[in-house]
């Protein structure tokens, strides 16, 4: 494994704890401030529209400076931001905060991406991706249930300050393994931005942001879902969290390797298991063992779909890689937020803390028909470009 891209992992280890860690904060947070759960739950749409601005403005931005460093230039904006949320007096600081360090994420894991993948053969180039995004899988693993025990115990502030602590990590790591890396190639920025006439392009932006909308609008709410519904206890949502991680981790990288074999087929598969465990958690989750169970298998498939989406557009976006990249991280937070609003409206209407799996099945399932119609469109534009023969 090069050096590079376990300084990558280490980046987006730090980067993953700040983004969900906050789930298990939410009554805590909530409690503080004194705003109802749901109103919490816009941190994670604040943060998550943060990485939609921040994306390909960052990228953009640097397009003509050395990805490395552009690379510790946002791993630097990420530790102001955290900062700020540590010190908030607030909830209003605190959003800013979120948002500060939200806007190096995009750009982030999309120059990291395009990193990561000219670091290996293009048959291993999923598999890259899906390394470096390991970090924010383990983040999941120990990170977030990490954090969430601490702020638990001590408070919610001290969870961002340990996040900040990790920030100076990820950005030592950079500093010292990832290599000197070329300025972005291509034409400049108009020749960039021609990537969006594509339809294709806008067809994986949209299944991204479906899948992931579809994830979050049940992610968001899993503490109070569990606690409310299944009847855990808070201190067990510190549990559940590193099963959620555990099968995220096995998500990612088996969904990286079946990308390396055939991308659209496993995007198929991928995204139609995360809509039928969607459902199932409907039901299971009023039950300690069937809801603990299903929690894994909803990491697993919510996950791998990852390193297939972003794949798929940068096999879409030829010529543009950092910024297509950039966009689809946009995208995914795009699903984030969207997910976390809807997840949100079900509760706020009285339909209780079970109702977001539903709105989460249908909005994985709308990514899975968008999939469908990509692979439609790629079938019929092979058959067009096919060579007519003719015979005597």
């Amino acid at each position: 494994m090069p050096a590079a891209l376990l300084a990558l992992a280490i980046g987006a280890f730090g980067i993953g704890t700040t983004e969900f860690v906050i789930m298990g904060l939410l009554p805590e947070v909530a409690t503080d401030f004194g705003v109802s759960i749901p109103s919490a739950g816009l941190l994670i749409s604040g943060y998550a529209l943060g990485v939609v601005v921040g994306a390909p403005l960052l990228t953009a931005i640097g397009s003509k400076v050395s990805r490395k460093t552009v690379l510790i230039a946002l791993m630097g904006l990420f530790i102001v931001g955290n900062l700020i949320s540590a010190l908030a007096p607030t909830y209003g600081v605190l959003m800013t905060g979120r948002i500060v360090a939200a806007l190096s994420h995009g750009a982030f894991f999309g120059v990291g991406s395009v990193v990561a993948a000219s670091l290996v053969p293009k048959a291993k180039q999923a598999s890259a991706i899906a390394l470096m995004f390991t970090g924010l899988t383990i983040a999941n693993v120990l990170g977030v249930p990490g954090g969430t025990a601490l702020g638990q115990e001590f408070g919610w502030r001290s969870t961002f300050w340990a996040v900040t602590a990790l920030g100076v990590i990820g950005l030592l790591g950079i500093v010292a393994l990832v290599p000197k890396q070329t300025v972005t190639e291509g034409g400049g920025l108009r020749s960039e931005l021609a990537m969006f006439k594509n339809v294709q392009v806008w067809l994986a932006l949209a299944m991204t942001a479906l899948g992931f909308a579809g994830v979050f609008a049940s992610f968001t709410y899993i503490a109070p879902m569990m606690t409310d519904v299944a009847g855990f206890s808070s201190g067990a949502v510190t549990w559940l969290l590193v099963l959620f991680g555990g099968g995220l981790v096995v998500g990612n990288i088996l969904g990286g390797k079946a990308a390396d074999r055939s991308l659209m087929p496993s995007l198929y598969v991928i995204l139609a298991l995360l809509a039928t465990v969607l459902a199932v958690f409907v039901f299971t989750a009023h039950a300690k063992l069937p809801a603990a169970i299903t929690i894994a298998l909803f990491g697993a498939a919510g996950f791998a779909t990852v390193a297939p989406l972003q794949m798929r557009v940068m096999d879409k976006a030829k010529g543009a890689p950092a910024l297509a990249s950039a966009a689809n991280i946009a995208a995914f937070n795009l699903g984030n937020a969207i997910g976390a609003y809807l997840g949100g409206l079900t509760i706020e209407h009285g339909l209780g803390y079970t109702a977001p799996n539903w709105v989460g099945a249908a909005l994985a399932a709308s990514g899975l028909a968008v999939a469908v119609l990509s692979g439609v469109l790629d079938r019929n534009a092979k058959k067009t470009a096919a060579p007519i023969l003719v015979h005597a």
